[in-house]
């Protein structure tokens, strides 16, 4: 026997739980199924807790710099980890319990705890359970990337989702990768008071960013003390007795650095390998990423796939414009496209980057005339007032449409201040809408109109 639906979705990620929202209001019968915990890597390993985590760093970072603020205080901030990790688990399981509450209290929604695999394109198989529907969606999301280098299996290693179960301060934290998710754990430890060592394999931070914006990075971490190796090659990880070395061949310093644990931060990896896809006919990439066209439909008529799984973002952001693509497209014949949105995201940081748009290296490979401005946090008033100032703010327009292609805000407010500019660049307005606005003072955002009165022509 087997239950039909109108709809099966896997995985409560970001677009999963909506969606299911969105056909419930319509109408229409949908099972949901959920392996683990309810909401995704945003609700439980990613986002929320991660985010919650780096507000308590901050606090005891600003805590510590009583003296330049006017207050006395010695300093000496200890943070009590068990207590920072039961507010972080308090707020993200709130979260979960929220999603998994809505999702029980739709009408036309059934929901099942289980491992799903499909057995055709039409069913899904779950707890033995058979499940049919003319249309499936995949939301099933992500995890860390575990790179087969030497000693891996012989080494203890953390992961983002493993990370949050500690309540303990690692003496030495050594952590494999600098980029996003390595970089905010390293300043997150920093400030809580770890020795922290960012190893990272290629010539600079951040990799995919311009490099002021990987140099500026590298910078604010290593004025808070935190050890950078780029360069590593052949990177592996050894037992030494009670601690873990991380061995490297770098163009400077030594072989190895022996720390107390290990964060690996390699990227991410799909949670596509055990669901069966083979049997459904659905097509991946040799990454494992779900190939997905333009409205996010798979090769297979009448199957979808949303969020991190199909590689077209890895961002909660992302997936639930997945989610409002599929459902704006089935529901509203609308025609949304995921090639409409623009590229934008944050590192949280303290200060945060903000970037939206192409980036300086993409710009120049379009070969069209450029203006280009970039200014000091150290001339923004706010900055100034709250003790801040440290990035730039850098902003390009194509000289002869005057849209703006591409945006960098580094430093405080820059991942709420990024909104300005990318909101102006969906509006398809050129950059005079923003030099020309009135904006609030002191804001940060008050000097956008101000950078942008400086443009010049890029050589």
């Amino acid at each position: 026997m087997s239950r039909h639906f109108d709809a099966i979705i896997i995985g409560t990620g970001q677009a999963g739980p909506s969606l299911a929202a969105r056909f419930n209001g319509a109408g229409m019968t949908v099972a949901i199924i959920e392996r683990s915990k309810f909401g995704g890597t945003c609700v439980n390993t990613g986002c929320i807790p991660t985010k919650t985590l780096v507000a308590s760093a901050y606090a005891a970072h600003v805590a510590r710099r009583g003296a330049e603020y006017g207050f006395d205080g010695d300093g000496d901030v200890r943070v009590d980890m068990k207590r920072v990790k039961a507010r972080k688990d308090e707020v993200s399981g709130r979260s979960s319990k929220a999603v998994e509450e809505w999702l029980r209290g739709l009408k036309n929604c059934t929901v099942i705890q289980g491992h799903a695999h499909f057995q055709s394109s039409r069913t899904v198989v779950v707890n033995d359970e058979v499940l049919q529907a003319d249309k499936v969606f995949i939301n099933v999301g992500g995890r860390a990337f575990v790179p087969a280098m030497p000693g891996i299996h012989e080494a203890p290693f953390l992961t983002n989702s493993s990370m949050m179960d500690i309540d303990f301060l690692p003496e030495h934290l050594v952590i494999v990768g600098g980029s996003y998710v390595g970089l905010e754990f390293a300043q997150m430890y920093r400030r809580f008071g770890s020795q922290v060592t960012i190893v990272e394999k290629g010539p600079r931070l951040l990799g995919r960013e311009d490099e002021d914006v990987s140099d500026a990075v590298r910078e604010i971490l290593e004025m808070e003390e935190i050890r950078i190796r780029t360069n590593a090659k052949c990177i592996s990880l050894a037992k030494r007795d009670s601690r873990i070395a991380v061995g490297m061949e770098c163009d400077e310093g030594p072989p190895e650095v022996v720390g107390t644990h290990v964060l690996l931060a390699v990227g991410r990896t799909p949670n596509t390998n055990d669901l069966g896809l083979d049997r459904a006919g659905v097509a991946t990439d040799q990454r494992g990423y779900i190939i997905v066209d333009d409205q996010l439909q798979t090769n297979v008529p009448g199957i979808w796939a949303l969020g991190d799984c199909n590689g077209r973002g890895a961002f909660t952001h992302t997936s639930y414009n997945d989610y409002e693509i599929v459902a704006d497209n089935l529901l509203d014949s609308n025609h949304r496209r995921v090639s409409d949105r623009i590229q934008a995201y944050a590192l949280f940081t303290d200060p945060p980057l903000g970037r939206c748009g192409m980036t300086d290296a993409e710009i120049g490979k379009s070969r069209r005339p450029v203006l280009a401005t970039k200014l000091p946090m150290s001339g923004v008033s706010r900055a100034v007032e709250k003790g801040e100032t440290q990035g730039f703010i850098k902003i390009s327009v194509d000289a002869e449409t005057k849209h703006i292609l591409g945006a960098a805000i580094l430093g405080t407010g820059g991942d709420e201040v990024i909104h300005v500019l990318l909101d102006v660049m969906y509006a398809k307005a050129p950059y005079t809408v923003v030099q020309r606005a009135m904006h609030i003072h002191p804001t940060v955002a008050e000097y956008l109109p101000t950078a942008l009165s400086k443009l010049e022509p890029v050589a």
